[in-house]
């Protein structure tokens, strides 16, 4: 098979290392080329992200040390990063495409963000013109595997960010998102995330409310959104059927006064409310109030915990389809690999038939009678086609070679003595 896997992750490197052994959109090109020029390297793709960076190619034995030599000088790396890099072959190689694409190796378990990554990744070596027969079959199978282990198990249904999490409590309340208006309070990490969630479910508008007004604007135009400042609020808190705020503010941003005012200018219609602050944005006591849905960070972080027992669950399933998933694609591999010994033993075969249907011919041409030919053509054929396997056969039986000699017998299909 020769598939090799060079390369640094999560569990093998902290970050200050990883991100030495990054390639930037920008030196892929020619990152790829580069690694495909080398010695015995014959296909190749780059995986990098901000957790892992994996070097995949058709090449093995001493191209294998090449390849880590070259890693190594590219990036100007210390030798003691040596130690983080691990080399993966053949049909655990497969595994481990797998296993990534679907995200069982990541540092999330079961997040989705990795099988973009990797078609990106995938597609930047296709057109960099470094991927082959082998890389093409193994990539298009791990795209193919991860979507069965996404519809045949719950990998991916149960939420293991606050973000995502906050997004599915909320949903619990409004089934439809498209005629709801969002509140978004912050304009980090966590925001970003939250609302790139809402804005993928169809979320009617959104209002994000910041110190910094400018960050505010910048994260609005990317959701059809707007921004207002902190001052604004509660201005706008009667329109907000959600409010998620994850701020830095070592003070109370909501008052339990405020919301009591925009609940009744409601008329009492729902609010969810996810505080994901700590300290809390918004004062605890507002989960007093009839018709407002309060959850805190550490709410959801049950729920992530039990959301992650679900998904190990998932896991052992995804591994079960996976392992099923190597064993077949390893027989399809072995099956194109012997594809070119059975096309010269055919092409053979169609040489030495055109050869004797040849002398047949001329034989009826001369006048011969046709079971005369006939005969011709059948003993021809049988001892010409039977010629270099007896010959063979008898070579092994002299030097003793009872492998080639059971060999022989299960392939023409012989009972044993």
């Amino acid at each position: 098979m020769a598939l090799n896997i060079l390369g640094i992750n999560h569990r093998t490197a902290p970050v200050e290392i990883r991100e030495q052994v990054a390639f930037g959109p920008q030196d892929l090109g020619g990152a790829l080329r580069a690694l495909a020029g080398l010695h015995d390297v014959q296909e190749a793709v780059i995986v990098s992200t901000c957790n892992r960076t994996e070097l995949y190619g058709r090449f093995d034995g001493e191209a294998n040390h090449r390849a880590r030599d070259w890693l190594m000088d590219y990036h100007s790396l210390p030798p003691a990063t040596n130690e983080c890099l691990y080399s993966i072959r053949d049909e655990r190689a497969v595994g481990h495409t797998f296993s990534v694409a679907c995200g069982l190796d990541s540092a999330v378990l079961g997040e989705p963000q990795i099988l973009g990554q990797m078609k990106d990744a995938y597609r930047a070596a296709r057109d960099a013109g470094t991927t082959g027969p082998l890389l093409n079959d193994l990539f298009q199978q791990a795209f193919s595997v991860a979507k069965l282990v996404r519809t045949d198990t719950a990998i991916g249904a149960s939420a293991v960010s606050v973000a995502y999490a906050a997004v599915s409590l909320a949903r619990q309340i409004f089934a439809n998102f498209s005629s709801h208006t969002a509140l978004l309070i912050g304009a980090g990490e966590t925001i970003e995330l939250t609302a790139t969630h809402l804005h993928a479910r169809g979320l009617s508008r959104m209002i994000i409310a910041n110190r910094s007004i400018e960050r505010a604007r910048a994260l609005a135009q990317r959701f059809q959104g707007f921004a207002i400042s902190l001052d604004e609020i509660p201005s706008h808190l009667a329109d907000a059927d959600m409010i998620v705020a994850a701020t830095a503010s070592p003070e109370h941003l909501l008052s339990r006064t405020e919301m009591e005012v925009a609940l009744k200018l409601r008329r009492n219609r729902p609010m969810f409310v996810a505080d994901l602050s700590v300290p809390r944005d918004i004062e605890a006591s507002v989960a007093k109030l009839s018709d407002v849905y309060l959850y805190t960070v550490d709410d959801l972080q049950n729920v992530i915990r039990e959301n992650l027992a679900s998904r190990r669950e998932a896991a052992r399933q995804a591994e079960q389809i996976i392992e099923a998933e190597v064993a077949r694609f390893s027989r399809s591999l072995r099956v194109r690999d012997v594809g070119p010994t059975i096309r010269a033993v055919r092409s053979q075969a169609g040489a030495i038939r055109d050869d004797v249907v040849a002398q047949a011919e001329r034989m009826l041409a001369s006048g011969r009678p046709p079971a005369d030919v006939i005969r011709f053509l059948a003993n021809t054929l049988t001892n010409k086609l039977m010629h270099s396997p007896s010959t063979g056969l008898r070579s092994a039986g002299e030097r003793g070679d009872e492998d080639i000699l059971r060999a022989a017998r299960r392939l023409f299909d012989l009972e044993d003595d």
